[in-house]
């Protein structure tokens, strides 16, 4: 028999305690109690005065942001529309059913005049993943590193060409050392460099006249879009350990100077990446840090038809390389980048019968390059084939890829509606801190929920469990 709801229920008046009206194993539940946020106040205890209006709760500010990253809400206006009309999220505000929600230019009003020039951010991502780490939830020894981008809140059509100079690398001065180095030890004379001379280069790029601190990302022959890019190490269980927040056109090899400090601290053993790190510098830092790289085999770049570059021998003993016709490639100099040129003799290479797989050059000379820090990228590449690297890597679409695809199908981070670099590091830094916090939210979660299961089997069954050795044992 068809039945009809009574739609008078919507006027009735009923007593109802918000406590009971959110499920016991609501997501913001598990959240409030997995960590205390009390802990908000201190961070912001100067940026607010002891005298005036009483202002909003600043554990609300931070919570309704929270709700927004946690959600994936796709803009701060419709997350209050939603926390207006969600039980849960005003219970997780601390909010009854007639409060009045603060407006949606509220956060960014108090963001402007208190939250812009602090760390408060970073500072709530570090709690809470002190927090995971307190609890046993993270695992340093193997780090997982890579970068996504960010589409910036710009029309990739209002742009300029600027000049601009890249930013000088922090290695820059050793690499001169180096260079010194090797030039005086093969007879050659030191360069010269100005005084003023830094090591950065003029260069010309594409900058956005919405976003300036953006850059244009280029991936592929299609896709130019304006863009940040956010480098981030997670561990093997997907937790976000740190993060660094650049332009979009920062390759990551650049980006890493800004990450590698939190890779000290955290003790990391082996550092798995995509090639995009494997630089000669990274090979030495990595080297000096005793860090085993673990990255994938790059192909080398060499015409199509010509020989490749390991088919030609490096003798270490005579410096010197050995081509395949078993001529030798003599040390000529070593260039300003850093790399030995080796060439061969003209004489020599024009009536080779290998001449052309070899080279293409019109004076008949083959010159390959070896950089000062060979050594480092020739371990580097060694140490893949160590035990279990191969299974290591293998995790990255498991660790950081998923890390990324959760980022941003999940939590809103395909793309930003800031403006400015340190927006939209509030705005990374916020998302992973809500990822983690998630992640220890439902492990703790889970944890009390199979006790509770234990304890109920322990009182319906007449015997108990307990943790002895990985064991069960019964009383």
């Amino acid at each position: 028999m068809m039945s009809k709801d009574d739609k008078s229920n919507r006027d009735q008046i009923q007593f109802v305690c918000l406590e009971e009206l959110v499920p016991q194993n609501h997501l913001l539940r598990q959240v409030e109690a997995a960590i205390d946020f009390d802990f908000i106040y201190e961070l912001v205890a100067d940026s607010y005065s002891h005298t005036g209006r009483p202002s909003i709760d600043p554990v609300v500010l931070v919570k309704i942001v929270m709700i927004q990253y946690l959600f994936g809400i796709r803009s701060m206006r419709q997350t209050i529309r939603d926390i207006e009309v969600n039980v849960a999220y005003r219970w997780f505000l601390g909010y009854n059913l007639y409060n009045e929600i603060p407006h949606f230019t509220t956060f960014g009003k108090n963001y402007k005049t208190r939250f812009a020039a602090s760390d408060l951010f970073e500072q709530i991502f570090s709690r809470v993943l002190e927090e995971c780490i307190v609890r046993g939830l993270t695992e340093h020894s193997v780090l997982f590193l890579d970068s996504t981008h960010i589409k910036a809140s710009a029309n990739r059509n209002k742009r300029i060409k600027v000049e601009a100079r890249k930013q000088a690398q922090s290695y820059s001065k050793e690499l001169r050392a180096e260079i010194a180095r090797d030039r005086e030890e093969n007879g050659k004379k030191p360069f010269d460099y100005d005084d003023d001379d830094d090591g950065s280069e003029a260069v010309t790029i594409t900058q956005s006249t919405t976003d300036p601190d953006c850059g244009m990302f280029v991936k592929g022959e299609h896709e130019r879009v304006f863009a940040y890019s956010a480098s981030t190490i997670c561990d093997r269980h997907g937790y976000v350990l740190g993060y660094a927040v650049t332009a979009g056109n920062t390759h990551d090899s650049v980006s890493f100077e800004q990450i590698k400090e939190r890779i000290v601290e955290l003790e990391g053993e082996i550092l798995v990446t995509d090639s995009a790190y494997k630089t000669p510098w990274i090979a030495k830092w990595l080297q000096q840090q005793q860090i085993t790289p673990n990255m994938p085999r790059t192909n080398p770049r060499t015409g199509k038809g010509f020989f490749r570059k390991y088919e030609y021998v490096y003798d270490e003993y005579y410096d010197c390389y050995l081509c395949p016709e078993n001529q030798v490639l003599s040390y000529s100099t070593t260039n300003r980048n850093g790399y030995r040129e080796y060439k061969s003799k003209s004489c020599i290479c024009e009536s080779c019968p290998s001449l052309k797989r070899c080279t293409a050059s019109k004076n008949h000379t083959k010159v390959i390059t070896r950089h000062v820090w060979a050594e480092a990228l020739e371990h580097m590449e060694e140490s893949r084939y160590l035990s279990g690297m191969p299974e290591l890597y293998r995790l990255r679409k498991e660790t950081i890829e998923r890390v990324f695809a959760d980022a941003k199908e999940k939590h809103g981070l395909r793309y930003t509606n800031y403006r400015g670099l340190a927006k939209v590091r509030m705005q990374v830094g916020l998302t992973f801190a809500c990822m983690n916090l998630k992640k220890l939210a439902r492990r703790l979660f889970a944890s009390s929920s199979f006790g509770d299961f234990l304890g109920l089997c322990s009182s319906f069954l007449g015997f108990r469990f307990f943790k002895e050795d990985s064991s069960l044992a019964f009383a």
